[in-house]
């Protein structure tokens, strides 16, 4: 039987507000444009909806630098669009989901604008401030994500930012800071919103006595430097799971809330988020198809070791693509893709989909005078940069791909001529026509959206397993030679099994989709 949660059997998109849909002609997407964009959505069959920060911000990391938790920035539009934005998609029977960023503000928040204002503000403590070490240098040795030292001077005192200084640390030892932080959540939940997504929820406490971070052995010389140090003492420290065990408690005062969060870290440490009782965070972040190395006995072993360090009763979920990672197009080549695409899809626990991957969009060619990210400024050249990921939605293939009227706020892709959603809706063999296909079985199919996964093994280049409930089996083969010569599995085939009809015999019809690449649904 399929699940009755609705963020266990449903499908999350990830969409990136800046990039989505322009509605004003400025070059910047906006909440009004994801509302002309709602239909397209619903038409994908996914459930949830969920949305990159849309809030006051000056924009120096593209709005993770927010000054304003409850409010919506002009470039997206105003909390009366929201509004609007959030009814239409309750109306289709979409659920809204909200990135929520609370290791950091904006330095032009209030809160750290009071803080910073004197030694003896009540708010001084909402934030991480230290004295100088005794050379006068920073307090330790810990790094910033984006390049250089994780502490700024402000005065007599450093204060720590995790990436940029723009983006100061909060002190979630403060119980008012806390408190405060709660209160956001609770302005939206108001306002009827279904869930969060919470931004690098494992680095939300530090270590109580700034102990120095010890040397990374495994770091290359011409590695970011945030990889020169292991992040012990400002990353997931134990402390932490309180937290996040408290944000659960005020969505469940709600009724039916998701709580989902990032977190880059192995299983069985990722496997604590789920939190005592399972009241932590439901989907805990799975980013392992990213990490992981793109073959079938890799993927069998994720697949396996994941499932193996899952608490009783959690529930899995997995991504192949955000807006902070290489597009999986560009990572694994366009024919792959599409296998990843009946990996995600066939996998049992909630996929999340990033905005263009069903179109197959690659990794935008940013040239150095455009290039907007700052983690690409700070180090050029070392893989930081996320503007390739972050190009504008492809919808045609007009000049700008029907994104904008005006200039985009980043170029769009080359190939966007062919390579956009009125294109690629007319042919029945493509990416998005497998998408779609992909999705709707998986809608349709119990087995494949709530059954269990069995039988996980490598065979060569194919990756075996099968999902399988009371009254459905679907064997899943996937074949990750590039070179497509592993007989008979072009790319991937999906077999289902049923039971017997009600006169007993059995039942056997055959449906081949030859556009997918040997995509077989079989059912016996």
């Amino acid at each position: 039987m399929q699940s009755t949660v609705w963020w266990q059997y449903g499908i999350l998109y990830e969409v990136y507000p800046r990039s989505f849909q322009d509605a004003n002609g400025d070059g910047i997407g906006d909440l009004q444009g994801i509302l002309r964009r709602l239909d397209y959505l619903a038409g994908l069959g996914i459930k949830g909806v969920w949305i990159a920060p849309f809030y006051p911000s000056p924009m120096a990391d593209f709005g993770y630098d927010i000054a304003d938790y409850c409010n919506v920035d002009p470039i997206f539009g105003t909390l009366a669009d929201f509004d609007q934005l959030l009814r239409a998609i309750h109306e289709r029977g979409l659920k809204l989901i909200l990135d929520f960023v609370p290791n950091h503000t904006s330095y032009q928040h209030p809160w750290f604008l009071e803080s910073r204002s004197s030694l003896t503000h009540p708010k001084r403590d909402w934030y991480l401030w230290r004295d100088p070490a005794p050379d006068g240098g920073p307090p330790n040795n810990w790094l910033s994500n984006f390049g250089g030292s994780a502490w700024t001077q402000d005065g007599s005192q450093y204060y720590c930012h995790s990436f940029l200084k723009q983006q100061p640390d909060v002190n979630w030892r403060n119980p008012e800071l806390r408190e405060a932080m709660y209160n956001v959540l609770r302005f939206w939940l108001d306002r009827g919103v279904d869930g969060f997504r919470v931004d690098v929820m494992w680095m939300l406490i530090k270590d109580d006595q700034f102990r120095d971070n010890p040397i990374n052995p495994a770091s290359a010389p011409d590695s970011p430097a945030s990889q020169r140090l292991l992040a012990v003492y400002n990353t997931n420290r134990p402390e932490v799971h309180a937290i996040v065990a408290q944000m659960r408690a005020v969505l469940d005062s709600y009724g039916d809330r998701l709580l989902i969060g990032e977190i880059y870290l192995p299983f069985d440490q990722l496997a604590t988020y789920y939190g005592q009782d399972l009241k932590g965070a439901q989907l805990p972040f799975n980013f392992h198809l990213i990490q992981s190395p793109w073959s079938a006995g890799a993927i069998a072993q994720v697949i396996t070791e994941y499932e193996a360090a899952l608490p009783v009763g959690a529930w899995p979920n997995w991504v192949v693509g955000n807006h902070d990672q290489s597009r999986i197009a560009t990572r694994i080549g366009s024919a792959q893709a599409r296998l990843a695409a009946m990996l995600l899809l066939t996998l049992r626990g909630t996929p999340t989909m990033y905005y263009g991957d069903e179109i197959g969009m690659t990794d935008g060619l940013i040239p150095a005078a455009e290039v907007q990210d700052p983690a690409e400024k700070n180090e050029p050249g070392k893989g930081m940069g996320r503007d390739p990921e972050r190009t504008p939605m492809q919808w045609d293939g007009s000049r700008y791909a029907g994104f904008t009227t005006g200039t985009p706020w980043l170029r769009v892709g080359a190939d966007h001529a062919t390579v956009n959603v009125a294109t690629l809706s007319d042919q029945s063999d493509s990416v998005l026509s497998l998408y779609r296909t992909l999705i709707g079985l998986r809608n349709s199919n119990a087995a494949l959206n709530s059954g269990r996964v069995e039988g996980v093994a490598s065979d060569g280049h194919v990756l075996r397993y099968e999902r399988v409930d009371d009254e459905q089996r679907f064997a899943i083969l996937l074949n990750f030679n590039q070179s497509h010569e592993v007989a008979p599995i072009a790319a991937g085939q999906i077999v289902a099994s049923t039971h017997l009809d009600r006169s007993g015999d059995a039942v056997e019809s055959r449906v081949s989709l030859r556009p997918f690449e040997g995509l077989v649904i079989k059912n016996e």
